[in-house]
């Protein structure tokens, strides 16, 4: 491991909840988890039970965990090895597990499933109630693409895209899942209609990560006035890639809750629909709508 690598690894995870974000009646706690994974599966698990247990602890009911968090591999060719078939598999056992032992409901950042290629895999966003049962299943719609000449990433190279936009009833609102990329492209949460909550499990790259993430983040908070739930990859990883962290949880208004710049840990908000009601009404955007989608 590297000496920035280990940095990482030792880097504390934040306990404090702060006061004023305390959840009202009819709201609950959401989490987002980020992690600085690695190429090994047993031990990102491992730390991933830790964090998810951290949250669930501090009253978390809706917890959401990063994009890849079971792996951040070496070459992206490598989580063809782990890619699973859907509703089998180490990984999709453990999110089953997390969320009936914690009594929470799941979203399971992305996980590496089988596609009708058999040299890629889907980029899958997996959601489990609180019985443990997968209620949702996202496939990443947008493939990253970038070429820096000394950064260069191809998504479409080992991934094959989805095609459906996945919006999940849950007892805390209406809620639209989206992974990293799809942060780019407005139209995707306009095509969710009015939810309540966007959870976007993310590995944004420290280069366009410091760029854009935040922005982007918020303002998708803000067009759709709906709460934000980032859950981010942070840090150094053993491939070599470093990515930007910053998870959060933004509300419908745009203010920043809580947020983990670098490493392991947890970010905790309170959501409170009868606020983001009150914001729907004082400014109803979203009925002034006048150009759609044909």
């Amino acid at each position: 491991m590297t000496s920035k690598a280990a940095s990482v690894a030792k880097t504390k995870a934040r306990n404090v909840v702060p006061a004023k974000v305390k959840p009202q009646p009819g709201g609950c706690r959401v989490a987002a988890v980020q992690m600085a994974s690695g190429p090994n599966v047993a031990a990102n698990l491992s730390e991933a039970e830790r964090l998810i247990g951290m949250a669930a602890a501090q009253g978390a009911k809706l917890v959401v965990l990063p994009e890849f968090f079971a792996i951040m591999a070496s070459k992206d060719a490598d989580r063809l090895a782990v890619r699973e078939a859907e509703g089998k598999g180490p990984i999709q056992k453990f999110l089953a597990r997390m969320a009936k032992q914690h009594k929470i409901w799941l979203v399971g950042g992305s996980v590496p499933l089988e596609a009708s290629d058999p040299n890629k895999v889907r980029n899958a966003c997996l959601v489990y109630d609180d019985k443990g049962k997968q209620v949702a299943r996202y496939d990443k719609i947008h493939l990253f693409g970038l070429d820096l000449g000394n950064e260069r990433y191809r998504e479409e190279e080992t991934i094959e895209p989805g095609d459906q936009v996945v919006v999940v009833e849950t007892p805390y609102g209406k809620v639209g899942l989206s992974i990293c990329y799809d942060l780019r492209f407005p139209e995707l949460y306009r095509a969710m209609g009015d939810v309540d909550v966007i959870v976007l499990p993310a590995a944004f790259t420290e280069t366009t990560g410091k760029a854009h993430w935040e922005i982007l983040v918020r303002a998708r908070a803000v067009e759709n006035l709906a709460y934000v739930v980032a859950a981010a990859q942070g840090g150094y990883h053993l491939s070599g890639r470093e990515t930007h962290g910053n998870s959060m949880i933004v509300d419908p208004w745009g203010v920043v809750l809580d947020r983990l710049p670098r490493g392991s840990g947890v970010v905790i908000a309170g959501i409170n629909p009868n606020y983001q009601s009150s914001l729907r009404k004082s400014l109803p955007a979203l009925t002034h709508r006048t150009l759609h989608q044909c």
